[in-house]
């Protein structure tokens, strides 16, 4: 972990030491260059992906829920079936489908870290088995980051969106400085 820490940190100020070098103009008055002290500095990037990583974990979620469709980087689940999170099932993430529960009918998400996800949602990086892989209808309860939208087809032709999480905070930060707009 701190491995792939200190990697992602040298890469990144690897790359924006080169952006903030390319980004220098000269002016009209001498031939000193200047550099724009915004995200393009190490420090902005840091103290962004800082922030971003605050907000992945204020916003994390519970998916406790039934796989119902396998693609290539994760799984689409429907969350909302809490009575997964009871006691002899509470020792592996990958639940078997032959156990027997229900989706709770009027559960409501609320807006706090560590509640339950309701809905279909997109799960990527799931931690790893040592055993087996997810299948469809097999259930999961991890605690997932928020890292966007996901679209895919469910049957038709008419495409779906749904809210992806990671089940990997050093994913999720790395999938939402992604997609911030550059500066």
């Amino acid at each position: 972990m701190k491995m792939l820490r200190a990697t992602f940190l040298f890469g990144i100020l690897t790359t924006f030491s080169a952006v903030g070098q390319i980004a220098g103009s000269t002016n009209n008055v001498g031939s000193t260059p200047v550099v724009s002290q915004s995200a393009a500095s190490p420090a902005g990037h840091w103290q962004a992906a800082e922030t971003v990583r605050a907000q992945c974990i204020q916003n994390r979620r519970i998916i406790c829920g039934r796989i119902l469709k396998l693609l290539p980087g994760g799984f689409i689940v429907d969350s909302g079936y809490t009575s997964l999170m009871r006691q002899p099932l509470d020792h592996s993430w990958l639940i078997p489908g032959t156990v027997t529960t229900r989706r709770e009918p009027n559960l409501v998400e609320k807006n706090e870290p560590d509640c339950v996800c309701v809905g279909l949602v997109f799960v990527t990086d799931p931690p790893k088995l040592r055993h087996g892989k997810p299948k469809v209808l097999d259930y999961v309860v991890l605690t997932a980051f928020p890292t966007g939208h996901f679209t895919y087809k469910p049957v038709g032709t008419f495409p779906r969106t749904v809210r992806r999480f990671s089940g990997s905070l050093p994913a999720a930060v790395s999938l939402n400085l992604q997609q911030q707009p550059a500066q």
